[in-house]
C-alpha cells in the first residue's frame, strides 16, 4: 500500500494568513492599534500640564483625532497637555499623516531587506497607488519629501515664534510644520489665548502665508509630487495629476471668492482689506481637511458653514495626508451626472473614458460617508440638543478629518464622544476599508460569476 504524504496546511495559522492576505485589515488594525497606545499614554498624569490623570474618553478622542489628523479637540492642546503629552500628539500625527504601513514599509526597505509581493501590494495600499507604482521609488519619495517639506516650514516659522517664545518657540515651528502638512488642524497657540487656533494670528500674514503652502502640499498626495518630480525627464503630465492640480486652484479661489463675500461684513468686518483676502484664502484652504480656524467657525453665517461643508466633505487628493470623499471621486461624480445628462453610456473626463471601478468606488465612498455623517449628526442633535447645521459641520468634519469646530464638540456628551471618535476613524481609513475589514467573508472579486441580467426601470 502507498501511503500519500499528509496534507500540512493544517499547520498554517489561518488568522495571520487571512491578514496578510487582506492589506486592508492590516492598515485597519495599524491605526486602531496606534491611537488605543496614544490614548493610554496620553491618559496618564505626566501627559497632562496639571500633573493629573486624563479621562479616558477625552484621551482616547483627542489620540484619534490625532492619529486620524483631524483636529477636533476636547482640550487645548497647549493648555492641557504637558510637553510630553503634545510630543505623543505630534508624533500620533506624523504617524498617522503618513500611515504607520508607509513608515514600516520605508524602515524595511531602509535596512536593506527585500519586499516581497505581499509587503508592496500592503504598502502600495497604505500610499493609495496601484500596480503601475514603483513601490520603492514612491517610498523614498514620500519620506523625503514630506521631512523636507516639513523641516523648511519649520525653518521659515522659527523668526516667527522663536523671539517672543524663545527654545519652546522652535518646538511650536516644528509642531505647526508637521501639523500643516499632515493637514492635522492641531497648534499651540493656546498659548496665546486657549481654545483660539489661529484667530489670533488673522493679521500674521507670514504665519498663515506658511500654514497655508504646508496644507496644501500635504493635500496633494503622493502621486502627484512624484509625477511632478519626473517632469523634467517626461515633458509630461498624468491625467490624474491634471486633474488634481485643475480641481484643487478652482475650489481654492472659488471658495476664497465666497467666502470674502460671504464673510465681509460679519467674521471678517474688523479686519482690514489684505487681510480680508488672505483670510478668505485661509478659510478656503483649511475646508481642504486642515482644521485650522482663523475666523470662528461657529460665528459664521449659515451660507459659509454650508460652503464649508461642501467643502471638507469633497477633502483632498487620493494618497495624501487629507482626507473627505477625495478630489478625483468629486471629479468622477460630477462628471458621471453630465455624461449621463448626455445620454453618455460612460463616464468621460476631458476626452478620457472613465473605468467603471473608478466610478463605483466614488460613489460608494461618497454615499457610505454621507450616511455616516448623517447618522452622527442626529446622534449630537439628539443627545446635545445641538444645532442642526451645526450638528452637519461638526459631522461632515469629522468625516473629512477636517477637524473645523462649530462648537458642538466642545460640549458632546459620552454617547456623542463615542460616535465622533468612529466617524472621524472611518472617515481617515475610509468607509469601504473600515467594512471589508469588519467583514468575516474574506473578497471573491477573483471568482468571476456570469449571473443573469437583471432588469430595472430608474429615472
Amino acid at each position: 500500500m502507498i501511503h500519500k504524504k499528509p496534507k500540512e496546511y493544517h499547520l498554517v495559522p489561518m488568522r495571520k494568513v487571512g491578514l496578510m492576505q487582506n492589506p486592508t485589515k492590516l492598515i485597519v488594525l495599524s491605526f486602531a492599534v496606534l491611537i488605543l497606545t496614544g490614548a493610554v499614554l496620553l491618559s496618564l498624569p505626566f501627559s497632562s500640564r496639571e500633573g493629573n490623570f486624563t479621562p479616558f474618553l477625552n484621551a482616547l478622542f483627542t489620540a484619534t483625532s490625532a492619529t486620524c489628523v483631524t483636529g477636533l479637540v476636547t482640550y487645548d492642546t497647549y493648555a492641557h497637555f504637558s510637553t510630553f503629552g503634545q510630543c505623543v500628539i505630534i508624533l500620533m500625527i506624523q504617524l498617522g499623516g503618513l500611515g504607520l504601513v508607509t513608515l514600516t514599509s520605508f524602515f524595511y526597505l531602509a535596512i536593506g531587506k527585500k519586499m516581497g509581493f505581499r509587503s508592496a501590494h500592503l504598502a502600495r495600499e497604505s500610499m493609495g497607488s496601484d500596480e503601475r507604482t514603483d513601490t520603492r521609488q514612491l517610498l523614498k519619495m514620500i519620506i523625503a519629501t514630506t521631512f523636507v517639506t516639513e523641516l523648511l516650514g519649520a525653518l521659515l516659522m522659527l523668526p516667527i515664534f522663536v523671539p517672543e517664545y524663545g527654545k519652546y518657540g522652535i518646538f511650536m515651528a516644528v509642531f505647526l510644520a508637521i501639523s500643516a502638512y499632515c493637514n492635522a488642524g492641531f497648534d499651540l497657540l493656546g498659548i496665546v489665548e486657549p481654545g483660539s487656533s489661529m484667530i489670533t494670528a488673522q493679521g500674521n500674514a507670514p504665519l498663515l502665508l506658511i500654514v497655508m503652502l504646508l496644507i496644501v502640499s500635504g493635500g496633494l498626495g503622493f502621486i502627484v509630487w512624484q509625477d511632478l518630480f519626473l517632469y523634467h525627464r517626461r515633458k509630461k503630465l498624468m491625467f490624474h495629476t491634471k486633474i488634481v492640480l485643475v480641481t484643487t486652484a478652482v475650489l481654492i479661489a472659488g471658495g476664497a471668492l465666497s467666502f470674502l463675500l460671504l464673510e465681509w461684513n460679519n467674521t471678517m468686518k474688523d479686519l482690514s482689506f489684505p487681510e480680508k483676502i488672505l483670510n478668505a484664502f485661509f478659510q478656503s484652504v483649511t475646508c481642504r481637511t486642515a482644521g485650522f480656524d482663523s475666523l470662528g467657525q461657529g460665528e459664521m453665517t449659515g451660507l459659509s458653514k454650508i460652503l464649508s461643508i461642501f467643502l471638507m466633505f469633497i477633502g483632498a487628493a487620493p494618497g495624501s495626508t487629507g482626507g473627505g470623499v477625495k478630489l478625483t471621486s468629486f471629479v468622477v461624480l460630477v462628471m458621471t451626472v453630465l455624461s449621463a445628462v448626455r445620454s453618455e453610456d460612460e463616464t468621460v473626463i476631458a476626452g478620457r473614458r472613465i473605468e467603471k471601478t473608478a466610478v463605483y468606488r466614488s460613489f460608494t465612498v461618497a454615499v457610505l460617508g454621507g450616511l455616516l455623517a448623517c447618522a452622527a449628526a442626529v446622534v449630537l442633535i439628539a443627545s446635545d440638543g445641538a444645532n442642526e447645521l451645526d450638528a452637519v459641520f461638526e459631522a461632515i468634519s469629522a468625516f473629512s478629518t477636517a477637524g473645523l469646530s462649530a462648537g458642538p464638540t466642545a460640549n458632546a456628551g459620552f454617547l456623542s464622544k463615542c460616535v465622533l471618535i468612529l466617524t472621524m476613524f472611518a472617515g481617515r481609513v475610509g468607509p469601504v476599508a473600515l467594512i471589508i475589514s469588519l467583514s468575516m467573508k474574506e473578497s471573491s472579486s477573483s471568482r468571476s460569476k456570469v449571473l443573469p441580467e437583471g432588469r430595472i426601470w430608474v429615472g
